[in-house]
């Protein structure tokens, strides 16, 4: 019972960074999956079933606050289940093993990118509003769908930082647009470890504890990020790229050094670029705001 309790507070947590963030809930859930000894393929198979669930609602209540463009997942979804079926299929027979740290340097440097953007110049505004192309979001969603169920995570990681680096959306619509997205990328790489696999290695409780503690979260998630400023947003979710990423690194080339006092350090970045971001962002609001004299002088 406590194991399910847990796999249930895991998936609360997972999703609601996710649904706030655009990304983590694969990443979250599959790592505690393998720390408790489940095998790769069966990790990714569990998150995923329990994705359809959690990404249904959390794109329904996305849509409910405006931050979904239904264009752009048409657009980067379809192809992402393309990937995602190809992902889950080719898992059972390739390994990742060289692909991870070249996918987790790229990622990382969209990370400092995305994090320096938004805590230096704020929400880009000569691209904002510019409709996205098709042949940059289908291949984005191709890629992020296929590492997405190779990796047990991976949509949110690739797809997030990318459309957010473009800066032709919100960031609010960007979460909103991957996150609802997801649910395709999730029924088809379910579909592909259902053809794979069958249902080998999957425990259908852990499934369930996983998905009521998503469900839960996932409106709350969709509320928070329509009130979160677009420039603390960016710098937030840049934070979390660069540690998650920073920590597969480290992780995968065995690195002599102590990762404690990194970590530490790139917290205290982090820490110090969130906070620069809601200082900006006052600063900004309080410029455009008009001072009392102006409106007396006005009536």
């Amino acid at each position: 019972m406590r194991t399910l309790i847990l796999l249930a507070l895991a998936g609360l947590g997972a999703q609601l960074v996710d649904g706030s963030l655009g990304m983590a809930y694969g990443v979250t859930s599959t790592t505690l999956l393998l720390a408790m000894g489940t095998n790769p393929a069966a990790a990714s198979a569990t998150v995923h079933l329990a994705e359809i669930g959690t990404t249904l609602m959390s794109g329904a209540a996305h849509w409910r606050f405006g931050n979904v463009d239904w264009r752009v997942v048409a657009r980067i979804g379809v192809p992402g289940a393309v990937g995602a079926f190809l992902g889950a299929t080719a898992l059972s027979h390739l390994s990742t093993d060289l692909a991870e740290p070249l996918m987790s340097a790229i990622l990382l440097g969209l990370g400092v990118y995305v994090m320096s953007r938004f805590t230096f110049r704020g929400l880009p505004k000569g691209q904002l509003g510019k409709p996205l192309r098709k042949r940059f979001l289908s291949p984005l969603g191709l890629v992020a769908g296929f590492l997405d169920a190779t990796g047990g995570g991976g949509w949110g990681p690739v797809g997030t930082p990318a459309l957010l680096a473009s800066g032709r959306m919100e960031p609010r619509k960007v979460i909103g647009s991957v996150d609802t997205s997801e649910f395709l990328v999730a029924v088809a790489a379910s579909l592909g470890f259902l053809v794979s696999l069958g249902s080998q290695g999957v425990d259908a409780v852990w499934v369930l504890a996983f998905l009521l503690g998503g469900l839960v979260a996932a409106p709350v998630a969709a509320w928070l990020v329509r009130l979160l400023p677009p420039r603390v947003l960016g710098s937030a979710v840049g934070g979390v790229i660069v540690l998650t990423n920073v920590r597969t690194l480290l992780r995968v080339g065995g690195a002599s050094v102590p990762t404690t006092p990194v970590y530490v350090v790139l917290c205290a970045l982090w820490t110090a670029a969130v906070a620069y971001s809601i200082r900006a962002h006052r600063a900004e609001r309080a410029a455009q705001e008009p001072s009392v004299e102006t409106v007396t002088a006005g009536v």
